[in-house]
């Protein structure tokens, strides 16, 4: 089968190649899929560079796919499924290939209503955003709840999972709003942090009250602002640090207002743990409740290079791939 490969690590992804390398076969307890779509994440990108500590070489890279299962328990086979892991890509070969192998407890059926790639495109961001939101920070219905780095992958679908709670969304970004990063949502205030006070702005909206839930999608500089927004028994969630990854904050405050900080990363789920997360979404996607990253670039595998660059670049959209002799 063909697969993108790589086994060692460089910043200007000169590693990638792809490669015909043996079919893969499922072990008592796997699937074999077949992989239709297949989306590119920034820590895709991150993890031929070395970023991702836990991988092992050589390596196929990929967290997030769409496919088919073809082999594996008789009543699974034929099954659309969608997927995403923190363990595949890098401790397991992961989707940018045809075939993929996982545990059938991974198995989690694809919402008819998605194509394969639009289902590629929910992985890492939805499940980031609905164990973060729901499961650390606890997001109780017609709460505040305010999101940094907003017009990004993770930051939409934080902002559309609490809109499915009521929450009264406060969007932050570092330029102008762009209503198409904002789908079918009803925003409560946008704040443009380049050229207005995040605090003083948050005031405005919420009447001096601050904010119950802030869901950091940016960090470093954006951290401390972000926790002065909250209010009384608010709660911090942090998926990562862009910029410095070293942060203060005023401890007296932080315990007089009886705040907590909560910090999540993606890469503690495996496949299995997100199929179990996607099962959780699926009725939301099928009701039209959520909706997926838009694509903005689509390619064959000996794109990778090309594809791997985009949104290496910062690109705003998916990078997809797709296999054209996929059943």
């Amino acid at each position: 089968m063909k697969a993108v490969r790589f086994s060692t690590f460089a910043d200007n992804l000169q590693n990638i190649s792809v490669e015909e390398i043996p079919d893969c076969a499922p072990a008592p307890g796997e699937v074999k899929v077949q992989v239709v779509a297949a989306c590119i994440n920034p820590s895709d990108v991150k993890n031929l560079q070395g970023r991702m500590p836990r991988t092992t070489l050589p390596r196929t890279p990929g967290r997030d796919f769409a496919g088919i299962v073809v082999e594996g328990p008789p009543n699974l086979v034929g099954t659309q499924v969608w997927g995403s892991g923190g363990d595949i890509g890098f401790t397991r070969d992961g989707s940018h290939a045809e075939f993929l192998v996982i545990p059938a407890e991974a198995v989690s059926a694809k919402p008819g209503n998605l194509s394969f790639e639009q289902a590629a495109c929910v992985g890492v961001n939805f499940l980031t955003a609905y164990q973060g939101l729901f499961r650390c920070a606890k997001l109780q219905v017609g709460e505040t709840l305010l999101v940094t780095g907003a017009q990004g992958g993770v930051g939409s679908a934080v902002l559309q999972l609490g809109q499915t709670h009521s929450a009264k969304l406060i969007a932050v970004g570092r330029k102008p709003p762009v209503r198409e990063n904002f789908p079918g949502l009803d925003l409560f205030g946008y704040v443009d942090v380049s050229k207005d006070n995040l605090l003083e702005a948050v005031q405005v909206f919420t009447r001096g009250k601050g904010v119950d839930v802030a869901f950091d999608c940016v960090g470093g500089d954006l951290f401390e602002p972000a926790l002065s927004t909250l209010g009384p028994l608010g709660r911090q969630v942090v998926i990562t640090s862009t910029g410095p990854r070293r942060v203060s904050f005023d401890l007296l405050d932080f315990y007089h207002r009886r705040l907590t900080l909560l910090g999540f990363d993606s890469l503690s789920l495996t496949v299995t743990d997100g199929a179990s997360l996607l099962n959780s979404l699926a009725p939301l996607f099928e009701a039209g409740h959520l909706r997926p990253a838009s694509i903005s670039k689509c390619g064959t595998l000996d794109k990778a290079r090309e594809l791997y660059s985009y949104v290496a670049a910062g690109n705003p959209g998916k990078a997809v791939f797709t296999f054209p002799n996929a059943a």
